[in-house]
């Protein structure tokens, strides 16, 4: 199973306080675990909200939204994606986690993605074959 996990933001991250040089030697080690182990498929940190953009939906109309976003608890300051066997295998993981947020209480948000099966009938052959073409096109695209 796939699984997105989200380092939550908090008061420093939105402030652009960065990582010390300890903290990201540590989380350079996790890393590495996580990639050794297979499990991480990719990750990265995120620049605060005041330098984001939210695109807001309401029928046929679409208006843009300049951050900085008030609910700092809502955003997301990082993420990985991991292939894992359950969810209970992504916890623990979590819990070996260096703490993203020294000095502050922050939370790390483990998510499912749906797969595919997940959805039952409306997945048609034609939407199962269209999947597997874009998904081949990304990792074609990828290694260049």
């Amino acid at each position: 199973m796939r699984v997105m996990v989200m380092v939550k933001a908090t008061k420093n991250s939105e402030a652009g306080v960065l990582p010390d040089e300890k903290l990201f030697a540590d989380m350079g080690r996790f890393n590495e675990e996580l990639v050794k182990a297979g499990i991480m498929q990719s990750g990265d940190g995120l620049k605060p909200s005041k330098y984001g953009k939210r695109v807001r939906f309401g029928g046929p109309r679409k208006s843009v939204i300049d951050g900085p976003f008030a609910e700092t608890k809502e955003l997301i300051a990082g993420y990985w994606i991991w292939k894992v066997n359950s969810i209970e295998e992504a916890v623990e993981w979590v819990k070996r986690c260096p703490d993203p947020m020294p000095g502050e209480e922050s939370e790390i948000e483990i998510r499912p993605f749906y797969e595919l099966e997940d959805f039952g009938e409306a997945v048609t052959p034609q939407v199962r074959a269209n999947d597997e073409k874009l998904r081949k096109e990304i990792e074609r695209q990828q290694r260049k």
